[in-house]
């Protein structure tokens, strides 16, 4: 599972090399996901978004449009949240729309050699952008505490007349229109509504100015793990437990119930109907309540269900617990894994890493 997401992928990376030259692989890999905690998103665009485990048939499609797709996938993600330009690293600047590698490295070493950016304005000193490039990647790019208070938020450069307009009818500078929601409120956007702005572009700009740099994720409520159940020891057939979705496959869901090993939810266990398509109730990323149905500390595989009324009688689903590797030892790397009839090629891939993936759904889908 690229070592929990592709940590160990990094640390072998030519990023990773350029990084930390002096430091041994293992520290690397370290490194990388101790950033995680810190900026999940800057961490993870430096990993190959397929070496992250991207479901089921992975291997079996067409390698070339999935990592074209992928990278559209990253890229918009990225460009939808924001890039800090004074403190961003080269590949997260690449992934900005119109910036790409080379450009992203020239954009690092003129920050290197002349210090943080004061505006977005300043990128065009930089050698190899022009005002198409600009134009591109400004409005995706922030200056924190820049000369213009906008440079802070979503709105592109070339809305910074209009913005100054509204601010001055209402007598207000801009920089104190910005977070005010009873100024903005008072705003006729048809007023301004002209030539290429139209009511969607304004209700975008005026939803930027009430909440700049607004997150643009749904919020997230982590699963309340039970304290008592720590190991795979700790559990009991019978037990309900919360968890979280972290790999539907064709043959039913893998769910983090926060004892290092995902448990399996069977197709056939996932709902008090019948399913065809896991994908039909099980969401990556989503909570979701459970109760064991048989734990295998040898294999290490824990069978869980859904349903309300409880397992029929007879009925004992494959539980999830790593395949092999290569070497023929177990992974470790949280994965769940195959059933016995041995279905889902690529399946042990996926993993527990997607617990903090930002764009865990997004890479699903």
């Amino acid at each position: 599972g690229g070592g929990g997401g592709g940590g160990s992928v990094y640390s072998a990376s030519d990023v990773a090399r350029e990084e930390f030259p002096d430091l041994d692989l293992t520290v690397r890999g370290a490194i990388s996901i101790a950033r995680r905690l810190q900026d999940p998103l800057a961490e993870l665009v430096k990993v190959d978004p397929k070496s992250i485990g991207v479901g089921q048939y992975q291997h079996d499609v067409y390698q070339g449009l999935l990592a074209r797709k992928l990278d559209e996938v990253v890229e918009s993600c990225v460009n939808l949240v924001g890039v800090e330009l004074n403190t961003a690293s080269a590949p997260l600047l690449a992934r900005v729309a119109g910036i790409g590698p080379s450009l992203a490295k020239k954009i690092v070493a003129h920050r290197d050699l002349n210090g943080a950016f004061k505006s977005r304005k300043g990128l065009l000193d930089v050698p190899g952008v022009g005002p198409r490039t600009f134009e591109q990647a400004a409005g995706f790019l922030r200056v924190r505490g820049g000369e213009h208070p906008l440079d802070a938020s979503a709105v592109h450069p070339e809305r910074y007349g209009l913005v100054e307009r509204i601010a001055t009818d209402l007598g207000v500078p801009v920089g104190s229109l910005i977070g005010d929601t009873a100024a903005i409120a008072r705003i006729d956007a048809k007023k301004y509504e002209a030539g290429d702005v139209g009511s969607f572009t304004l209700n975008d700009i005026l939803s930027e100015l009430k909440k700049p740099g607004r997150d643009p994720r749904a919020t997230f409520e982590p699963p309340k793990f039970r304290d008592d159940v720590r190991t795979m020891e700790d559990l009991k057939p019978g037990m309900e437990l919360e968890g979280v979705v972290t790999n539907v496959t064709a043959f039913g869901a893998f769910v983090d119930i926060g004892v290092h090993q995902d448990g399996l939810v069977h197709v056939s266990q996932l709902a008090d109907r019948f399913v065809k398509d896991p994908n039909e109730v099980a969401k990556v990323g989503e909570k979701i309540k459970v109760r064991v149905l048989e734990v295998d500390l040898v294999r290490k595989r824990i069978a869980l269900t859904a349903k309300k009324g409880g397992a029929p009688a007879g009925a004992r689903p494959q539980a999830g617990g790593p395949p092999a590797g290569g070497d023929g030892r177990p992974r470790n790397d949280r994965s769940g894994g195959r059933p016995a009839q041995g279905q889902g090629k690529g399946q042990g891939s996926s993993g527990g890493g997607f617990r903090n993936n930002p764009f865990a759904d997004l890479l699903r889908k």
